[in-house]
């Protein structure tokens, strides 16, 4: 791992999230009369994408949109342009992540293919209408009123199972929304986030645009790496990191296998884990550091395993630090299909070995860790002269892994991303010498189910608060 080469500036990184920057900064006041510094925003982001199939749609967008004559032809231009900014960041920053993990780089990009169905272009003239609305008045100028437009939108879009993903985008959206309103008030506005959010929701207002990634049967051996647990108030998900070994003999691929199950408040920390123990073939697997056998597994171009218990089954020991040594350098990524192409989604498998560790306090110059960094109390491995930060935050509580663990570490087995304009490392497995002996420490270590006492306890507080909830669910039923 060169991790030295996290260091350097990737050329033409800096000017892309600047024109990104100036875009969102306009969407805070609005589209509907934009003022001259942001009118400048507008054009920047026209000037960003000069010379490619965008420039000339965008140009006028741009000029049409600061003279406060933008509709929503203008707009759906101006979102593309700024996720055609991300993808870029986002191929540039893979590329550079290629060149640190010494992995073979893949150039094609993912296919969709089409449910052959025509889907209701009213509800999505609508849902793009309501974005519309948004974006003329700023994020400063959103009311109840105009937020709570969504509602009947995403109420006729969710018995569609095609529709059903914008549709959980733009009620997600317009929730967040609607807990900060009224706009006029907010002393600070996630702009980037709620930029994000509105242009991809967007584009997935365009014919075609929520169309599926192809998918294909496989056949052979999962090596789980770790898993990655995201947790919602509503709802949470396991992610399984792995390296694929078709049965053939082809060669092998990095790939991600999801469980995900709706979450009530109570249940949290270990108890998490059993609201997702239904696909137990995949959560044993990987806590029991065991390879998985797969027959026929639907996979998806982008490299997702659409996960069924009944085409897997247990196989022999793997150890998920044996595959990272042995396993991982070899492994090939799938390409990322064009709307999924953002920075944030980074997260690439690496393993760490022969780090020093201090945090920033005593670390000396924040600039000397790769990508900069000002937080305090932060855990912070050298490698090779490079000063990577961990992400302690994204450590589970539904394991035993914790920040202290990794500080005592000598091997970590986590996943690279990229933040704020800087590389982390998130933990998923790490290795401590034990009585002159190495020791894993797993985040996913109690998902098939655990020993450990802190547990054992977490589980039995899940298992009586969901007892609970459904004696309660029962009686409501009932009346």
């Amino acid at each position: 791992m060169r991790a030295d080469l996290l260091l350097d500036d990737v050329e033409g990184l800096d000017e892309a999230l600047a024109a990104v920057d100036g875009f969102d900064a306009v969407l805070v006041g609005g589209l509907l009369r934009p003022q001259p510094a942001q009118a400048a925003g507008l054009s920047g982001l026209a000037g960003a994408v000069a010379g490619t199939p965008l420039a000339s749609r965008v140009a006028e967008a741009a000029e049409k949109t600061s003279a406060g004559g933008g509709d929503e032809g203008h707009f759906v231009a101006l979102a593309a342009a700024r996720t055609a900014l991300l993808g870029s960041v986002h191929d540039a920053l893979v590329a550079r992540v290629d060149e640190v993990t010494g992995r073979p780089a893949v150039d094609a990009v993912a296919a969709s293919v089409g449910s052959g169905e025509e889907r209701p272009g009213n509800l999505l003239v609508a849902a793009r209408g309501w974005l519309c609305d948004l974006a003329r008045s700023g994020w400063q100028g959103i009311d109840h009123d105009l937020v709570g437009g969504a509602a009947p939108i995403v109420s006729a879009m969710l018995p569609d199972p095609a529709l059903r993903r914008l549709a959980t985008l733009l009620d997600g959206f317009a929730a967040e929304l609607a807990a900060c309103c009224p706009g006029a008030a907010l002393e600070r506005v996630p702009v980037r986030r709620w930029a994000d959010l509105w242009a991809r929701a967007l584009l997935l207002t365009l014919p075609g645009a929520v169309s599926a990634p192809a998918v294909e049967p496989v056949s052979g051996r999962l090596l789980p790496l770790g898993i990655d647990v995201q947790e919602h108030a509503t709802a949470v998900q396991a992610q399984v990191h792995g390296v694929f070994e078709p049965v053939d003999g082809g060669r092998s691929r990095l790939v991600r296998a999801s469980v995900s199950a709706p979450k009530p408040d109570p249940v949290v920390g270990a108890g998490l884990w059993q609201l997702l123990r239904p696909h137990m073939s995949l959560l044993a697997a990987v806590g029991e550091g065991r390879a998985v056998e797969l027959d026929g597994m639907p996979l998806t171009a982008e490299g997702d395993l659409l996960w069924d218990d009944a085409r897997a089954r247990a196989g022999g020991p793997a150890d998920a630090f044996t595959t990272a040594r042995v396993a991982l350098p070899a492994a090939t990524a799938f390409a990322v299909s064009p709307l999924d192409r953002h920075p944030a989604r980074i997260a690439v498998p690496v393993l760490v070995e022969g780090y020093g560790v201090s945090n920033t306090d005593d670390a000396g110059d924040a600039d000397d860790v790769a990508g900069g960094s000002d937080a305090a109390d932060t855990v912070v491995l050298d490698v090779a002269g490079c000063r990577l930060r961990v992400d302690t935050g994204r450590i589970p509580a539904a394991g035993p892994l914790t920040g202290e663990a990794v500080a005592s570490s000598g091997a970590c087995l986590g996943l690279l991303r990229w933040d704020a304009g800087e590389f982390l490392l998130q933990p998923l497995a790490v290795e401590r010498t034990v009585r002159k002996k190495a020791v894993a420490m797993h985040a996913g270590a109690w998902a098939g189910g655990t020993t450990d006492k802190a547990g054992v306890r977490a589980e039995k507080a899940a298992t009586d608060a969901v007892t609970v909830l459904r004696e309660r669910a029962g009686k409501l039923l009932r009346k």
